[in-house]
């Protein structure tokens, strides 16, 4: 059987960069932090960043959680990093949208009042 989102690899080709911008939006440090790869650990969940792994928007892309999406954007703001696109309502009282880290990975962030954290395995 599959089970629920574990881990989420965005490319880094700059580590020091990439680690500094999502000790920021994340508001915490590495769990890991080596040149071939740094891991933070978010809800339960793994965000990795990989030094050799090609970049761009259109590779791996993970939704992680927020309580209050517009409220998250009021912060992320305040540190310099701005929604690429709008907010978007996808039913259910469910609203996502994304940002962009340095390298022009999409990081996209999820309201989402269904989700259970019981239900993680």
């Amino acid at each position: 059987m599959i089970k629920g989102l574990r881990t989420a690899l965005y490319p880094a080709p700059e580590l020091a960069k990439a680690k500094a911008w999502y000790e920021a939006v994340f508001q915490r440090k590495p769990y890991f932090d080596e040149p071939f790869y740094v891991g933070f650990e978010i809800g339960g969940f793994e965000l990795g960043l990989v030094p050799d792994a090609p970049v761009g928007s259109g590779g791996v892309k993970a939704l992680w959680g927020v309580e209050k999406i517009q409220q998250e954007l009021v912060r992320l703001h305040s540190i310099g990093i701005v929604p690429v696109g709008e907010v978007q309502n996808v039913g259910g009282g469910i609203k996502v949208v994304d940002i962009a880290d340095p390298f022009g990975n999409l990081v996209g962030l999820i309201e989402n009042p269904n989700f259970s954290v019981a239900k993680v395995q």
